[in-house]
């Protein structure tokens, strides 16, 4: 191990991702010094504990996908702990839980009930929330005690390496026990800054009293995520746009950088693409506000435009728990179609004209993206959908960002088959080149070991210090 002297205004102008883009993943920036690890500093296998709210099965939300296989790739050359709440009535043998002896070579599971958006009981646990507490309620409702505990316990006995506090929502159960601080380095994987979302759900919002909660959740969301953050050793986003964003907004120091999104480009082939219809379609988990607002937008003010033109065409959105206003849209409309949760989402993205992603609220990156381009399907999106993936307007996607724009841009498809084509082509070889999960993993795989090496030179210099 090297050290090398480091001029400390040069490490105040410098953002430790700019160090590691410097010095390559090789270089730590602590303190005033900068350590060079040498060639081996990855060859030792990690013990990995993997904080999660729920099971990943059935693997229907790009969340659940991006977390799925980059742990099934991190497995294979480390011990994987994977601590997750759980439905009270799931017993062990259940498929759901087994199933993540895929992703984890340890799991325990922490019984956690969550109340029906349908209930009484939402609307009184939404209200308690206002009134009694400070955290935004989509982190409040995940605190589970046990599951605090059994992470302080593995903490103490100093028995994981890193512990990997995967989306926003588990911090809640990391920090909840006062004790000190934790022993184990920590990583915070950001799958979205959380309160941009919130944020934008606020502006996009009409209705009065709506509003004003959904803003009094933005700021709720932005303050515990910026002190989350922050106690974390490392954070790690999806994108340089989310990771620029953390450290401006929430003055973070410790942002590492980006993982990008993946692909398993051998499940979505292009080869599968051997019928096109003329359906357009939507991809997402339905039970999210922010697809929800995007299907309900295309509809009022895209759609229309394109029925103009193409009365012969079809809108279907695939995915999961549609909720009744989502459901509403198809009952309403019959060039329309609601699916609900499908097995395979790949034999409605290989007949697809093009797939769309209207969204005006988001954070993060869509994984749908990526999936659909690798079938070779042109893929229709706004700037925000699109936030954060390496694409490239009008040469393996299309973006706009008004109705009539989105409109036409689906309109010029049909009309041109040669230029569909040729997008779809574009798109599944720049995604198969770059982006298969093998490679993204081994991404995610040196900012654990950063993190990890990072807290015992920290520790060193510290010491030196002392004496």
């Amino acid at each position: 191990m090297l050290w090398i002297e480091w001029d400390s205004s040069l490490v105040e102008a410098l953002s430790r991702r700019l160090a590691l883009s410097v010095l390559g993943i090789r270089g730590l920036a602590v303190g005033d010094r900068v350590v060079l690890l040498g060639e081996g500093f990855m060859s030792d296998s990690l013990r990995i504990l993997w904080l999660k709210t729920g099971p990943l099965h059935p693997l229907d939300t790009g969340g659940k996908l991006r977390t799925y296989h980059l742990l099934r790739e991190l497995n294979r050359r480390h011990d994987v702990t994977y601590f997750a709440l759980k439905e009270p009535g799931m017993g062990l043998s259940d498929p759901v839980l087994t199933a993540a002896n895929e992703y984890s070579s340890h799991q325990q599971w922490f019984d956690w009930n969550e109340v029906s958006k349908q209930s009484g009981l939402f609307y009184w646990d939404l209200f308690k929330n206002f009134c009694f507490s400070r955290l935004p309620y989509v982190i409040d409702k995940y605190r589970s005690q046990a599951m605090a505990d059994a992470i302080e316990k593995i903490d103490r006995a100093a028995e994981v390496d890193v512990i990997i506090c995967d989306f926003l929502t588990p911090a809640v159960n990391l920090f909840s026990n006062p004790q000190g601080d934790l022993k184990t380095p920590a990583l915070l994987f950001q799958h979205n800054v959380e309160a941009q979302i919130w944020k934008r759900m606020a502006e996009q919002s009409g209705n009065g009293l709506k509003r004003r909660y959904l803003l009094d959740q933005w700021r709720r969301m932005q303050t515990y995520e910026a002190a989350s953050a922050a106690q974390m050793d490392s954070v790690v986003g999806v994108s340089k746009v989310d990771c620029d964003q953390m450290e401006e907004e929430y003055q973070l120091s410790n942002v590492l950088g980006e993982v990008p999104t993946g692909v398993d480009v051998d499940y979505f082939r292009a080869d599968n693409r051997k019928k096109v219809t003329n359906q357009i379609v939507f991809l997402g988990s339905m039970d999210w506000l922010p697809n929800i607002d995007s299907v309900e937008y295309f509809v009022q003010e895209i759609w229309p435009l394109v029925r103009r033109e193409r009365s012969d065409v079809e809108f279907v959105i695939v995915g999961r728990r549609p909720t009744a206003s989502v459901r509403r849209l198809a009952e309403a409309d019959v060039s329309i179609k609601v699916t609900g949760t499908v097995a395979d989402v790949r034999p409605h993205v290989a007949e697809a004209a093009a797939v769309v992603v209207p969204l005006r609220v988001g954070g993060g990156t869509r994984i749908k993206i990526f999936e659909a381009m690798s079938m070779g399907v042109p893929v229709i999106s706004t700037s925000i959908g699109a936030e954060g993936l390496d694409v490239t307007h009008g040469e393996n996607i299309l973006l706009a960002d008004d109705s009539r724009g989105f409109a036409d841009a689906i309109l010029d498809l049909f009309r041109d088959q040669d230029r569909a084509e040729r997008v779809g082509q574009a798109a599944a070889a720049h995604v198969r080149a770059l982006y298969s999960w093998e490679v993204v993993a081994q991404e995610f795989e040196k900012f654990c070991y950063f993190t990890t090496r990072r807290r015992r030179e920290e520790a060193s210099v510290a010491s030196e210090s002392v004496e």
